[in-house]
C-alpha cells in the first residue's frame, strides 16, 4: 500500500515575503481591526444607551454590528500575531474552529438582513400595523432562529470539509483558513461534498437576496407615492444605509464564492481576501453613522453627555481644590 502523510497542521502562506513587509502587513491589519472594533462598539453602545433607539430596527442593527465584530475577530487578530512573529502554522482544530465561527457569523448576518428588510417593509408599507406585526416576541424569535440556522449550517459545512484527513498538502495560499483554499487541498470526496454545499449555499443566498429585493421594490414604490417630502426623506434615511450594507455584503460574498482559487501566493489573492473579510466590518459602522440620521443624532447626544460630564467633573474637582486651599 502507498504510504500517505496525514497532516495535522497547515502552513499559511501569503504574498508578503520579507519580515519587514510582514510586520507592515500586521500593522495595517491591526489598524483596520481597531477601526472596525471601535466603530462597531460605538454603534452598539449608542443604540443600547439611547432610549430613542430602542426599536426593532436598531435592535437588529446592533446585532449586525456584533456579528461584524465577531467575523473580523475570528480572522484578523491571529493574522496580526502571525505577521508580527513570523509564525505561519495553524493546527487542524484551530482551522476548523476558524471556518466554523466565520461561517456562523456570516449565516446569522444574512438571516438578520432578511429580517431587517421585512421590518422596513412593514414599517413603510404598513405603518398602522407595525406594532401589531413587529413585536418584541417576533424580534427575539427571529434572532434565535437566525442563530439556530447559522449553528446548523456551520456545523454541517465544517463537518463536511473536515470529515476526511488531509493527505495532499498542508499549504494554504492565504493568511487565514479560507474555505476555497481548504477545498483545494482536500480529497476528491470532500471536494465533491464541498461543491454540493457551495451550490446549496448559492441557492440559499439567492433566495434571501430575492426576498430582500422584493421587499425593497415594494418599499420604494410606497416611498415614491408619499406626498410629504419629510416623510419620504425619513423613510429613505432608514433604508439607504441598509441597502448600501446589503450591496457591500453581497459583493463581498460574490467575490469570495466566485473568485479564482490561487495555487500560489499573489497580491490579487491577498486583496480579494482582505476585501471580503475586513472591508464590510470596517465600513458598515461608517455607513450607519453617515447615512442614518437617528444614529447621527444619538451620537451627538452621547458626545454631549460625555463632554458635559467631563466639564462638570473638572469644575467639581476645581471647586473642591479651591475650598481645600482656603
Amino acid at each position: 500500500m502507498e504510504n500517505l502523510t496525514v497532516f495535522t497542521e497547515f502552513l499559511l502562506i501569503d504574498v508578503v515575503g520579507s519580515q519587514e513587509l510582514q510586520v507592515l502587513q500586521g500593522v495595517l491589519f491591526l489598524v483596520i481591526y481597531l477601526g472596525a472594533l471601535t466603530g462597531n462598539l460605538v454603534t452598539v453602545t449608542v443604540i443600547m444607551t439611547d432610549t430613542r433607539l430602542h426599536s426593532p430596527m436598531y435592535f437588529f442593527i446592533s446585532n449586525v454590528a456584533l456579528l461584524d465584530l465577531g467575523s473580523i475577530s475570528v480572522v484578523v487578530p491571529r493574522a496580526v500575531v502571525n505577521s508580527m512573529t513570523g509564525s505561519k502554522t495553524i493546527s487542524l482544530a484551530d482551522c476548523a474552529a476558524q471556518i466554523f465561527l466565520y461561517t456562523l457569523f456570516l449565516v446569522v448576518e444574512i438571516s438578520l438582513m432578511v429580517v431587517m428588510s421585512y421590518d422596513r417593509y412593514v414599517a413603510i408599507c404598513h405603518p398602522l400595523h407595525y406594532r401589531l406585526i413587529i413585536t418584541p416576541s417576533l424580534c427575539s424569535h427571529a434572532t434565535a432562529g437566525s442563530w439556530a440556522s447559522g449553528l446548523v449550517y456551520s456545523a454541517v459545512h465544517t463537518g463536511c470539509m473536515f470529515r476526511l484527513p488531509f493527505t495532499k498538502t498542508n499549504v494554504i495560499q492565504q493568511y487565514f483558513c479560507d474555505v476555497p483554499q481548504i477545498l483545494r487541498i482536500s480529497s476528491p470526496d470532500v471536494q465533491y461534498s464541498g461543491f454540493i454545499m457551495i451550490v446549496v449555499s448559492i441557492c440559499l443566498v439567492l433566495a434571501c437576496a430575492g426576498f430582500i429585493f422584493i421587499s425593497y421594490i415594494n418599499i420604494f414604490s410606497t416611498v415614491l407615492r408619499m406626498h410629504s417630502q419629510e416623510a419620504r426623506n425619513k423613510a429613505l434615511s432608514t433604508c439607504t444605509p441598509q441597502l448600501a450594507i446589503l450591496f457591500l455584503f453581497f459583493t463581498a460574498a460574490s467575490v469570495a464564492a466566485l473568485g479564482p482559487i490561487a495555487k500560489k501566493p499573489s497580491l490579487r489573492n491577498l486583496l480579494t481576501a482582505v476585501f471580503y473579510s475586513m472591508v464590510p466590518p470596517f465600513v458598515n459602522p461608517i455607513i450607519y453613522c453617515l447615512r442614518n440620521r437617528e444614529i447621527n443624532a444619538a451620537l451627538g447626544r452621547m458626545f454631549n453627555r460625555l463632554s458635559g460630564f467631563s466639564v462638570k467633573n473638572f469644575l467639581t474637582k476645581t471647586k473642591i481644590s479651591s475650598i481645600s486651599g482656603k
